[in-house]
């Protein structure tokens, strides 16, 4: 069953030891990162369920992570003493991957081109095993498809899990706008912050059925790179009543940083 699920961004400054004490100026982000571990060991999973704009890619395809796990680093960040080793949950992955060819879904094992962990996936892990390392991980990548096919995605995922019986929380791993400051690395653009202020609306109340009704000029001109990810999550959601709590938001380099959490209000 899925227990929780967490909206969460991923910039590798975070990491202390990428940051290097510029990690401070965004100290709402810190504080929510341990909020959402502090969660997550709260809830002890057996597998956590994480969807990355960084992980491997296909216009066309969801691509699900292969075999028994992977390994990676913050070298690309001079950071390579920061390492990770995860193990996937194979029966899970199976059974995503079983449900979507059953429903005839583009999503499976096929044309993994990078195995190594992504910082999309790296940045949650990272405050996650301070609190908690006890679980397997299902790591899965976006794709060029429609709003709609990502939330089928996450109903497929949901009808896995609960084939399979896993305790499960799913995270959401994405930034929003890219363009909210000038001096930032991506410029400014009006609809950088209209983007984050909806955006944050919305998951911070657990609408997630307003995610499939975003303008996708919207979502392309505010450079966002979450979205697709929160989507997904939230077809897993579907039919569940969430009780949702809005942690923060901030953007203080030009690129918005979202966090919530999500319980089902039955558990």
């Amino acid at each position: 069953m899925l227990l929780a699920g967490y909206m969460v961004p991923h910039p590798p400054l975070a990491v202390h030891e990428v940051g290097r004490g510029e990690e401070n100026e965004i100290r709402a982000t810190l504080d929510s990162f341990a909020e959402v571990a502090g969660d997550i060991a709260e809830i002890k999973p057996d597998t956590i369920i994480i969807t990355s704009p960084h992980t491997v890619m296909y216009r066309d395809y969801f691509h699900i992570s292969p075999g028994k796990g992977a390994k990676g680093s913050f070298r690309s960040f001079r950071a390579d003493q920061v390492r990770f080793s995860v193990e996937y949950d194979q029966d899970l992955t199976r059974a995503i991957a079983d449900e979507a060819e059953s429903s005839g879904f583009p999503a499976g094992f096929s044309g993994e081109r990078d195995r190594e962990l992504d910082h999309g996936v790296m940045v949650p892990l990272y405050f996650i095993d301070k609190e908690y390392k006890d679980y397997q991980l299902v790591r899965i990548g976006l794709s060029g498809l429609s709003l709609a096919d990502h939330w089928t995605f996450g109903k497929l995922i949901r009808k896995a899990v609960a084939r399979t019986g896993r305790r499960c929380v799913f995270v959401a791993s994405g930034d929003l706008s890219h363009c909210q400051k000038r001096d930032g690395p991506y410029g400014y653009r009006p609809e950088g912050p209209l983007y984050d202020e909806r955006i944050m609306e919305v998951m911070g109340a657990g609408k997630f059925s307003e995610l499939t009704g975003f303008d996708e000029k919207l979502l392309e001109r505010s450079m966002e790179c979450g979205h697709r990810s929160f989507t997904i999550m939230g077809g897993a959601f579907e039919g569940t009543e969430v009780v949702t709590r809005r942690l923060s938001h901030e953007a203080t380099f030009g690129v918005g940083y979202g966090f919530a959490i999500y319980h089902p209000a039955d558990s």
